[in-house]
């Protein structure tokens, strides 16, 4: 199972960021997959999780800013990041659930400057 995420990089306050995970290994069209995040010295959090049937679910402190979403014949999920805000600032990894075990990507940063 692989998990590959990209799209993080600096942007200022206000910004926007798409960011992309390409998934490998798993029947993608019937899992949930979800993005979580971990910011510096703090506990990794969930952000937006995205069902089978595209049902989605967010943090509060991202309702209203970021959009999840999938394509399954890509094997991919999406997360569009409007508004950002310096808090939003840290590593964020894509995740799965598959076979009883969580599998993590390698993480790609966002970072905000106010």
């Amino acid at each position: 199972v692989q998990l590959q995420a990209s799209g993080g990089g600096l942007v200022q306050a206000g910004g926007s960021l798409k960011l992309s995970c390409v998934t490998a290994g798993i029947n993608f069209r019937i899992n949930t997959v979800g993005w979580y995040r971990q910011a510096p010295g703090k506990e990794r959090e969930r952000v937006a999780t995205i069902t089978s049937g595209s049902l989605t679910d967010y943090a509060d402190s991202v309702k209203g800013r970021f959009t999840i979403s999938r394509v399954n014949i890509r094997n991919t999920v999406y997360l569009q990041m409007n508004s950002l805000k310096p808090e939003d600032t840290a590593v964020y990894y894509c995740h799965v659930y598959f076979r009883e075990r969580d599998y993590w990507g390698r993480g790609t940063l966002v970072t905000v400057s106010s």
